[in-house]
């Protein structure tokens, strides 16, 4: 444990340091408290230093100011098409009240750099609600040399989300390194950003200039220290402390060195949820999900600490209707025998690549958001099946758009070949032959689909359908951006699984962010923000930054609430 000796006491203490617990940190400090934030790990930034760091905003002042229109009312109109029996009027109605005025919050008092992701429209374009953009924002570049020494424990970026160890801005430079072949503009952006990022490697031993996750907490743990914020690392929760009905702090440490920090205005739980608690995710998740049959893009310390500590105290966990934030992912080979998780969640959608099941059947419209993706995959396979598939390419697709971690040209495909990540036929049959599906269906699969793109209508899903959909194509094909057909052959296959990037059950709170007991009464002094909370959408994904944003602004609701407690007796 760093930053504390012995027994401590402070105003509010915070389990985590993703987005929801920094956000709650920032708040409660601007407020004039007293915080403390312990963090489990070595390094701050949770889940959300892996993600994209967007945030779903509805009705915020820079897209106000862009000239887009939106309300409170069509966003609660989207969320109720989306959630379904799921719909939680309070929490909803308070997430978007409160939404705006912490995103003006965090941009004009705590410096946080956001911008305003315009092509980003609304996932499912087709419900009443929907917006074509302006809900999803995305954190600009920053150098991490804002935290000083302290950017050693920022987390890093997954590496298998950059290209060659760069990390890629997904707001900006992602179009530059698709197109890094068909134009000498993009060839020449990313040709300076190695010879950057050699530098930054070789001064500092990591990419500086942080992105997407990176950058949000990068900016939140600056905010945060500026404050004079406490973050103290390799510091596990293990209880709550309670004194006269409320929760009044914490238990840290291990058995052999257990301390106590008091909180005089409780405590806030956002450690990530449960994505690698084996036990609670065989019991929720609905396909098998044990260590070598399902993956996890989060930190290994996500072990679902903040439910058992909230279950300690009478706190109560709800399901929602999917469990997980389901993410594709495939298994990269690594030296010595080890595999690396590698997210997926965009390129399904590319034209001349299809997704099936070892079946050889398509089972879902390939150009839908990744949790779509994902539960179509689920249902598609028998109880107790591995929740896997394939996508499927042609040879002018992968050259184009790659496939997985295998890149576009001219970076060579053999190494992805040798370690037989990636699967290669002469024919859809040899193809299906060598990765074990069924090859009958599969080829009457891509009869059918190459039909369909031919005409450019996919009769089976209705891919390219809705605005989202076509978005997620390229523009260069016509009439219909997300189709084309597979036919120069080779022919290549990656395996796909359902994975997560975090889970969505969780605690059940109320709209100010208080844990309720059994009885649907608040926990005195305990609150809940992040993945510790159960998701306000039902576990439906409304667009991009669907978790990072409610974590904030619950984060922010939190620390606002417990500002405005009153000192307790025993302070």
């Amino acid at each position: 444990m760093t930053g504390i000796r012995g027994d401590g006491i402070c105003d509010l203490v915070v389990v985590g340091s993703g987005a929801g617990g920094l956000a709650a940190a920032v708040t409660a400090a601007k407020a004039g408290l007293d915080v403390i934030v312990v963090e489990k790990s070595r390094y701050f930034g949770g889940t959300t230093a892996f993600a994209g760091g967007f945030l779903w905003i509805p009705n915020n002042h820079l897209a106000r100011a862009a000239g887009m229109k939106d309300s409170a009312e069509e966003a609660r109109r989207y969320v109720v098409a989306l959630a379904g029996n799921h719909f939680d009027s309070e929490r909803v109605d308070a997430y978007l009240d409160a939404g705006p005025q912490m995103l003006r919050f965090f941009m004009e008092q705590a410096g946080l750099k956001l911008l305003l992701a315009e092509v980003r429209s609304d996932f499912h374009s087709e419900l009443p609600g929907a917006v074509k953009s302006g809900r999803s924002l995305f954190p600009a570049p920053v150098h991490a040399g804002i935290l000083g020494n302290a950017h050693k424990r920022l987390r890093p970026p997954l590496p298998e989300t950059g290209f060659m160890g760069v990390p890629i801005d997904m707001g900006n430079d992602l179009l530059h390194f698709l197109n890094v072949t068909r134009s000498t503009k993009s060839a020449l952006f990313v040709a300076k950003w190695l010879v950057k990022h050699g530098y930054e490697m070789l001064r500092y031993g990591r990419a500086m200039e942080a992105v997407n996750g990176n950058s949000l907490v990068a900016q939140l743990a600056a905010a945060a220290m500026q404050e004079g914020v406490t973050i103290l690392y390799d510091t596990p929760a293990v209880g709550l402390i309670e004194r006269d009905g409320a929760v009044a702090g914490i238990r840290i440490g291990t058995s052999e060195d257990e301390r106590q920090i008091s909180a005089r205005r409780g405590v806030v739980l956002a450690s990530g949820g449960f994505p690698w608690d084996l036990a609670r995710r065989a019991a929720l998740y609905p396909h098998p999900a044990n260590e070598d049959q399902h993956f996890s893009l989060a930190p290994r310390t996500n072990t679902g600490d903040g439910l058992r500590l909230a279950e300690q105290v009478g706190g109560q966990i709800i399901t929602v209707a999917n469990n997980g934030a389901w993410m594709p992912i495939s298994r990269l080979p690594k030296p010595g025998g080890l595999t690396r998780s590698v997210p997926h969640s965009f390129m399904a959608s590319m034209p001349g690549v299809i997704a099936v099941t070892p079946e050889g059947r398509r089972f879902v419209n390939e150009s839908v958001p990744w949790q779509d993706y994902c539960e179509g995959l689920l249902t598609a396979r028998r109880p107790g099946m591995p929740a896997e598939g394939f996508l499927i390419a042609d040879h002018r697709a992968i050259r184009d758009y790659g496939l997985g971690f295998v890149r576009p040209a001219p970076v060579p495909m053999g190494p992805h070949l040798r370690s037989s990540y990636l699967m290669r036929g002469k024919t859809i049959r040899d193809l299906a032959k060598g990765a074990g599906i069924d090859a009958e269906a599969l080829e009457a699969t891509v009869e059918r689909f190459n039909s369909d793109a031919r005409a450019g209508k996919d009769t089976l899903f209705g891919r390219g359908g809705t605005r989202y959909s076509r978005s997620m194509g390229d523009c260069r094909f016509t009439p219909n951006p997300t189709l084309a057909p597979l036919e120069t052959g080779p022919f290549y296959a990656v395996r796909i699984h359902a994975g997560d990037i975090g889970t969505l059950a969780g605690l059940r709170t109320d709209g100010k962010a208080r844990v309720l007991d059994t009885g649907d009464r608040p926990i005195p002094g305990l609150f809940a923000a992040g993945n510790d909370a159960a998701t306000i959408f039902g576990g439906a994904y409304p667009g991009a930054g669907s978790t990072i944003g409610p974590a904030m602004t619950f984060g922010f609701i939190a620390a606002r609430e417990a500002a405005a407690a009153g000192e307790p007796q025993w302070a």
